[in-house]
């Protein structure tokens, strides 16, 4: 418990300026209510519509692959950095062949979504 001084310590400096700096504002800063500047500002556009739009499909498909394509990274980079390791203990073939069947499947589901035109902005 003794090494986890610093880090407590930390932890609680760290919530403690945020706690303050919040409370510092709720008592110093102004409380001038203007209908105007409570209005909803978007890019210079006035608001003129409920929030609650339906968004075109195209926009969730292009999350989706954002997240797939960000989880690959997700594990590759680790992979990478421990390839030599396990090249050493005798396990380089096993490991590459792994990698190499993980990226062949990405790379199907990338062909396959270029294939269906899930990336035409059209």
């Amino acid at each position: 418990m003794h090494s986890f001084g610093p880090v407590l310590f930390q932890l609680v400096l760290a919530v403690g300026f945020a706690a303050g700096i919040v409370a510092l504002t709720a008592i110093i800063g102004p409380r001038k209510l203007n209908p105007i500047k409570d209005d909803v500002y978007e890019c210079g556009v006035d608001h003129i519509s409920d929030a609650r739009g339906m968004l075109h499909v195209k926009f969730y498909r292009v999350a989706v692959l954002f997240i797939l394509f960000d989880v690959e990274a997700i594990f590759v980079i680790p992979w990478a950095g421990s390839f030599l390791e396990f090249k050493k203990a005798g396990l380089g073939l096993f490991i590459f062949s792994e990698m190499v069947f993980f990226i062949a499947i990405l790379l199907a589901g990338y062909f396959y979504i270029l294939k269906k035109g899930a990336l035409k902005w059209e």
